[in-house]
């Protein structure tokens, strides 16, 4: 068996976690809550309909906003929904 090196260093403690705030789908969700349609379909460059649902109904759920917004694909077309 070969020897590892290495250091262990005491610490006061561990930093926080750094991420991201927000997601660059939320304008997506605040425009469309701020608009007066209560259907409207979604496209974003590069991404298919399946993946931006997913995303979107992710940022949906985070921002609680599930009893206001609804998000579904049908035949290849991702629909927000108030």
């Amino acid at each position: 068996m070969s020897d590892v090196s290495f250091d262990l260093s005491p610490v006061e403690e561990k930093p926080s976690r750094k991420y991201r705030k927000g997601s660059k789908y939320d304008p997506i969700i605040d425009a469309f809550l701020e608009s007066e349609h209560n259907l409207v379909t979604v496209e974003a460059e590069d991404k298919d309909a399946n993946y931006l649902r997913t995303q979107l109904k992710k940022r949906i759920d985070a921002r609680d906003l599930q009893y206001k917004v609804e998000v579904s694909v049908v035949n290849n077309k991702a629909y927000l929904e108030k």
